[in-house]
């Protein structure tokens, strides 16, 4: 990551903004899901988060100023079943942007952390190709050209959480004042493993 920033710093002058968005998932119970699995899930979404951040603020505070986006997830929100420990990376991001955009208030260094449901990507096909199973669901998806307005929107105007989906702002809002009706909700609108 040091590399990276450094070479971008280099080649445009500056560093204006850092986009976390490296991840993958696995579905399976707690059970199903082997340990050597969940360490590499900790390093690539949530680690690999850790490192860019830390590469780029040097380079903003030197600036005065930076933008850092975190892709996380509405599981990153409210977990969903047999997605534990992808749930838990995404939760582990929603902290640590919480805990820095605390450090950093008033130095001109935005963090958000954006939310996007279900995506039409590679990630699905990247977890049948290296676990032999993918999924498929019920719940609301996005283009990835509405999560890509809902960032530059962002960037434009900065704000600490960025909902692409409409709905999925409200399954946050009614994990946390019923956590037991959500629970119903999620289970209802679960993904299935397909493979």
């Amino acid at each position: 990551m040091l590399r990276l920033v450094k070479h971008a710093r280099e080649t445009y002058g500056r560093l204006d903004i850092i986009i976390c968005n490296a991840g993958f998932g696995y579905y399976g119970t707690v059970e199903e899901t082997p340990g050597a699995t969940m360490q590499r899930l900790m390093e690539v979404n949530f680690l690999g988060t850790f490192y860019g951040v830390r590469a780029a603020l040097p380079v903003f505070r030197a600036q005065a100023g930076g933008h850092v986006i975190i892709m996380s997830s509405i599981v990153g929100q409210r977990g969903i079943p047999r997605m534990s420990a992808y749930s838990a990376t995404k939760a582990a991001q929603v902290g640590f942007a919480e805990a820095i955009r605390s450090e950093l208030r008033g130095t001109g260094i935005h963090v958000s952390v954006v939310y996007p449901v279900s995506t039409d990507t590679e990630f699905r096909y990247a977890m049948e190709r290296d676990y032999g199973h993918s999924v498929s669901g019920l719940g609301p998806r996005q283009s990835v050209d509405q999560v890509a307005r809902a960032v530059v929107a962002c960037l434009k105007r900065p704000r600490a959480e960025v909902y692409p989906h409409r709905m999925s702002r409200a399954l946050a809002v009614m994990n946390a004042v019923a956590p037991g009706f959500a629970d119903t909700l999620v289970q209802k609108y679960a993904r299935r493993r397909t493979g």
